[in-house]
C-alpha cells in the first residue's frame, strides 16, 4: 500500500491562469513524464514536451522505479518508449481521482489562495495573542479579520500568557482581575512579579462579570460564595493559572476557619465554556464563569464580582503596526457596538488606549 502526500506550491499569477486552462490544480511531476513519454514515444520527446533535460527526465523516471519498486517504462534499445502495464495503470487511477475529486481540489486550492493572500497584502497585520479564555476575544479576532488584521490567538491561562509575553513567544497577553484587587490578595501576588512598571504597558479592553454558572432555574438555591461550604454541592472549577482558579482560591485562603475543599475541588477544565457543559450535562452542580459562556448553554448565573480584562504588551511594542491597528479596532465604533450586545460584558472606559500599571492596578506605590 503506497501513502500519498500532498504538497503545494507559488507560480505568478499569469503563469497561474494559463496552468489552470490546461492542466487539474493537482499536479504530478511523475505523472507529466509518464503523459508526456506516452504521447511523444520517447524520453527526449518528453524531455522536450516539459523543457527539461533529458538527463533529468532519464534519472527521475530511473529514481521513480526504484522508489515505488516497478518497471515504469519498456526500456529497449532501439524502440520507441513505451509505458509498462504499471505505469499504464497509474496514469489511469490519476485520471479516475482527478475526475472524482476535481470539485473538492479546486475548492481547497481557492481556500488556499484566499489564506495565503494574507501574507501578500501589505496592509494587512498579524498579531500573535496568547489569552486567557474570554468569548469577546473570539468575537474580536473574528471582527478584526474583517479589518485586515489577524490574531493568531492561542488561549491558555493568564499566568501563562503573561509568561508567554515575557518569553517572546507573543506580542500581546491578555489577563483578567478584579476591579479592586488589594495589594495583598492572591491575584496580586501572582501577577505582580510578572508585571514590571516601565517596562509593561495595559490596553483597555473590557469590563465583564464572573459569577455561579448554576443549572436552569437555580434549583439548589445558589446565592453567592458561602455556598462552598455546602458539601452537598458538586463544584467543577478552572486549571491552575487561571485568572478564575486565582478568585476561587483567593476566597478559600480567605475564610476563618479555613473552609474545607468544596467537592469536586480537584476536577479542572480548561475554560469558561467547557466548565459550563459540565454543569449542563449534570455532572457539577456550579462552576465560576463569565456570563456569556453561561447563557451559550442556558443556565443560570449568579453574579460575583465584576473584572477588568486587559490586554497587556511590552513598552517596546507600542510603535508594533499590529499593535497600532489593533488599538485601532478597540476604539472603533462598530467594535464597540459588537461589544455592548455580548452578553454579561461592559466596554472599558479607556478602550484601545494605553495604561499604566500604577494608574490601574494598586500593586505597586505611588511616588
Amino acid at each position: 500500500m503506497q501513502h500519498i502526500n500532498l504538497s503545494y506550491s507559488w507560480t505568478p499569477h499569469q503563469a497561474q491562469t494559463e496552468q489552470r486552462d490546461q492542466t487539474s490544480p493537482l499536479r504530478n511531476p511523475l505523472m507529466d513524464m509518464l503523459q508526456a513519454v506516452r504521447a511523444t514515444g520517447s524520453i527526449a520527446g518528453a524531455a522536450r514536451v516539459l523543457q527539461l533535460s533529458y538527463r533529468h527526465v532519464w534519472g527521475e523516471l530511473k529514481r521513480w522505479e526504484q522508489v515505488l519498486a516497478q518497471p515504469l517504462i519498456l526500456w529497449e534499445k532501439g524502440q520507441a518508449g513505451r509505458l509498462t502495464e504499471f505505469a499504464d495503470k497509474l496514469l489511469w487511477a490519476e485520471r479516475q481521482a482527478q475526475a472524482r475529486l476535481a470539485p473538492q481540489i479546486s475548492t481547497l486550492q481557492a481556500e488556499l489562495e484566499k489564506t495565503f493572500a494574507v501574507a501578500f497584502d501589505p496592509d494587512s497585520h498579524l498579531l500573535t495573542v496568547y489569552a486567557s479564555h474570554d468569548d469577546a476575544l473570539v468575537k474580536l479576532r473574528e471582527h478584526s479579520a474583517s479589518q485586515s488584521l489577524h490574531l493568531d490567538m492561542r488561549f491558555c491561562g493568564s499566568v501563562d500568557a503573561i509568561r508567554a509575553l515575557n518569553e517572546g513567544r507573543c506580542t500581546v497577553a491578555g489577563f483578567h482581575a478584579p476591579l479592586q484587587p488589594d495589594a495583598s490578595t492572591l491575584t496580586a501576588r501572582t501577577y505582580k512579579p510578572l508585571l514590571k512598571t516601565g517596562q509593561h504597558k495595559l490596553i483597555g479592553f473590557a469590563t465583564r462579570e464572573q459569577g455561579w454558572m448554576v443549572a436552569p432555574g437555580n434549583p439548589l438555591n445558589i446565592t453567592g460564595w458561602n455556598d462552598l461550604r455546602r458539601p452537598e454541592l458538586r463544584l467543577v472549577n478552572r486549571t491552575l493559572g487561571t485568572g478564575t482558579r486565582l478568585l476561587l482560591d483567593q476566597w478559600l485562603e480567605n475564610q476563618t476557619p479555613s473552609a474545607n475543599r468544596p467537592t469536586g475541588y480537584e476536577h479542572e477544565e480548561p475554560s469558561h465554556s467547557a466548565v459550563a457543559t459540565r454543569i449542563a450535562s449534570g455532572h457539577a452542580d456550579l462552576g465560576l464563569g463569565i456570563a456569556s459562556a453561561a447563557h451559550a448553554q442556558k443556565l443560570d448565573f449568579v453574579p460575583l464580582t465584576q473584572e477588568h480584562y486587559w490586554l497587556v504588551c511590552l513598552k517596546s511594542a507600542l510603535n508594533n503596526p499590529a499593535v497600532i491597528a489593533l488599538r485601532q479596532v478597540l476604539q472603533s465604533a462598530d467594535w464597540q457596538h459588537l461589544l455592548s450586545q455580548q452578553t454579561g460584558y461592559r466596554l472599558h472606559e479607556e478602550a484601545g488606549q494605553i495604561q499604566s500599571l500604577k494608574q490601574c492596578l494598586p500593586w505597586w506605590p505611588h511616588r
